[in-house]
């Protein structure tokens, strides 16, 4: 297994990739790296991320999640999504020449949904920064409307304000499977593994709008749409965990069917519909027994910590990311020793 870490835009920098080599990571997956552009990533930009990371002695391991202008017509089902859908493959294509082997994604409409809480509102241990999401505080959201800003990012046209939804889960769904029929095809050829994050949180409905992937047997599902290794998992043990499933149970499943394509290694307190995202000491999953999860179904791709709890320091989220780091590389020593022990 490989350590990696992921950079959003504004932590993309050369200062932070020297921060990963410094951890000794040797793995990057930039989330949304470049400007949406004109609905699609081309092959010279994505050379030169690559490029840039590999400068630094890292890899580029995936690029997260699609801008929202590159595919909110398939995502809602709307005229103009066969245009769209046609540009996601020439991403991909680009993607393969420019030896990105990995494209996550999160097929939703709202998006991920939390809020933070520090010292005086609650916080983590210490008073850590935390994310946190209890539904109560969101059940009663207005719809959805497009035309304004959807997780920092404008939906692709100037359209007149209007709500969005509501949205049946066998709708979204409807949408998924005509996503991943056209794209898996071209993933293949490209040599790019596509992989879906669960919805996080995983609760059925947000703002009017079904939540496909809020189980296990829906991840499951997914990865039987279209059968190739090319379709699989973004596995955010978090958001597993969220959804009151033995997290082990599910790696082992979806590992032994090498569906998992790259882990979100994070622990959580509680499940949906209110949950607390913890130091990866302190919550309720045995992230040993995990680590042995992935080790016994042959898994032997990137663990990326994901969030963190911010810590009170000067650089809290280099912090939180550094202790994390040398959680999950003290955890890979000890599942070495203890196999080798076992060799022995």
């Amino acid at each position: 297994m490989k350590l990696g870490l992921a950079l959003y835009p504004n932590l993309l920098t050369d200062d932070n990739l020297r921060f990963a080599r410094q951890l000794g990571v040797t793995h990057i997956v930039a989330w949304m790296p470049l400007p949406p552009g004109n609905g699609l990533w081309e092959l010279d930009d994505l050379v030169r991320l690559r490029s840039r990371i590999e400068s630094f002695g890292l890899k580029l391991a995936a690029v997260e999640n699609i801008p929202p202008s590159h595919w909110d017509k398939i995502l809602l089902g709307a005229p103009g999504r066969e245009q769209q859908v046609e540009k996601v493959k020439q991403t991909i294509r680009n993607l393969g020449k420019a030896g990105i082997p990995c494209l996550g994604y999160y097929f939703s409409i709202v998006g991920v949904w939390g809020h933070w809480r520090n010292g005086e509102s609650g916080g983590g241990r210490g008073d850590a920064g935390i994310k946190s999401f209890d539904y109560d505080r969101v059940k009663d959201a207005p719809p959805l409307v497009r035309g304004r800003i959807w997780g920092g990012h404008r939906w692709n046209d100037p359209v007149p304000e209007q709500v969005v939804g509501p949205v049946d889960v066998e709708t979204m769904w409807e949408r998924l499977t005509w996503f991943l029929q056209r794209v898996v095809p071209v993933a293949e050829e490209a040599g790019v593994t596509l992989a879906a994050h669960p919805d996080d949180p995983p609760v059925p409905v947000l703002r009017g709008i079904a939540r496909p992937l809020t189980s296990p047997e829906a991840l499951d599902r997914l990865t039987n749409i279209v059968d190739s290794p090319c379709n699989a998992i973004e596995f955010c043990q978090g958001t597993v965990a969220e959804m009151g499933a033995n997290v082990v149970e599910v790696i082992r499943r979806l590992g032994s069917r090498k569906k998992i394509a790259y882990v979100h290694f994070r622990n959580i307190r509680g499940a949906a519909p209110k949950c607390d995202e913890v130091f990866i000491d302190e919550g309720d999953v045995d992230m040993m027994a995990a680590m042995r999860a992935y080790e016994a179904v042959g898994f032997d791709g990137v663990m990326i910590p994901d969030h963190t709890p911010n810590m009170s320091c000067a650089a809290p989220w280099h912090a939180g990311m550094a202790f994390a780091i040398g959680y999950m590389r003290a955890a890979l020593t000890r599942l070495d020793n203890d196999s080798e022990l076992w060799d022995t």
